[in-house]
């Protein structure tokens, strides 16, 4: 990329470079959507450093997309490789969506053609964020498919049928995601959090699939604490936590544990996960050290465990109660000497 770049730079004519634009689409449109993105790429490393023009851009595209319907003889899902070719551009530093949609519709609205290059483009941005963003951004540009499709298309049917509903804002969001099961959740969660994604992957993901009712619940609360927990524990004799898991999962467990209550329910998921595996020792204060230093949990949800005669969660308490009692005097030594400064 970078060697591309300064080869690029070094042609010095920024006045031609919507030939360099014309002829890398034409030369990649009917090679492997590996190389369609990488082209895309780097378009968008040429744009967002300042080597390339917008509007030189705007015009080696335009003259691909005034024969794109033409080319469809020979290319069929030429749409679908112009949008490989495109979407890269939407990333940070690129062309905000309203004006590159805008700009790309133009010469394909009176072929009736705007609506699903536009539809290929949204499908592909939604493979690396959620539709509720990508939503977002299609609102916050103001877009509307009545300004892109020919006057003679039923909008909704058009939408429903590419599903791209998301575009129609808040109104087709009511309805929600479908109820996840307990199960569900945990294989998808361990997926993507064994799979090493980062945070804001899991976020998106989450946002996608689940409403906020759902986010709020116990059982999720419960089911993601046990999966952060079980990602950190280094399985030598004995046992150990690696605290860098915990440490880089704190903002996920943030976002989710708003209140004493979901912490109070981490900690009766990490006790259920302690008996499962047979109550390693000196595991759990690992434990709870961690995630006290992590500012995961704070000392009331801790000392709301400690008391809690919950009969649903009495299972495994005592042995756990008794591994972290060295944990409890630490922390009211603690907090007495903050009160005496």
């Amino acid at each position: 990329m970078k060697e591309a770049l300064q080869c690029v730079q070094e042609m010095n004519c920024p006045q031609l470079l919507f030939v360099f634009v014309r002829n890398g689409l034409e030369s990649t449109l009917e090679r492997s959507a590996i190389a369609r993105e990488h082209m895309g790429l780097l378009l968008h490393q040429l744009l967002k450093s300042g080597i390339l023009p917008t509007p030189q851009y705007y015009k080696g595209l335009q003259e691909i997309l005034e024969v794109a319907e033409d080319m469809a003889i020979d290319i069929p899902h030429i749409f679908l490789y112009l949008a490989e070719l495109i979407t890269p551009m939407l990333q940070e530093g690129g062309i905000p969506m309203g004006e590159l949609f805008r700009e790309i519709a133009k010469p394909l609205i009176p072929l009736g053609k705007a609506g699903l290059l536009l539809v290929h483009i949204l499908t592909l941005l939604c493979k690396g964020m959620s539709h509720k963003k990508a939503g977002t951004m299609w609102r916050e540009a103001d877009l509307r498919w009545t300004e892109l499709l020919p006057e003679d298309v039923d909008v909704n049917k058009f939408v429903t049928e590419n599903n791209v509903e998301f575009t129609l804002g808040d109104e087709s969001e009511k309805s929600g995601p479908k109820e996840m099961s307990a199960t569900e959740l945990t294989k998808q969660l361990d997926r993507l959090i064994q799979g090493r994604a980062d945070n804001q992957k899991i976020f998106d993901w989450v946002e996608a699939n689940l409403d906020e009712q759902q986010t709020s619940s116990s059982v999720f609360v419960r089911v993601l604490m046990t999966c952060v927990c079980q990602s950190a524990i280094v399985c030598e004799n004995p046992y150990k936590v690696d605290g860098e898991q915990i440490k880089l999962r704190a903002k996920l467990l943030q976002r989710y544990l708003k209140d004493e209550q979901k912490e109070l329910q981490a900690l009766y998921a990490l006790q259920a996960l302690m008996v499962q595996m047979e109550q390693p020792a000196n595991l759990l204060r690992m434990f709870f050290d961690t995630l006290y230093d992590e500012d995961v949990i704070k000392e009331e949800a801790f000392y709301q465990w400690e008391s809690g005669k919950d009969p649903a969660e009495q299972q495994g308490k005592g042995v756990a109660l008794k591994s972290v009692t060295a944990f409890f005097t630490w922390l009211r030594e603690a907090e007495e000497e903050s009160d005496n400064s």
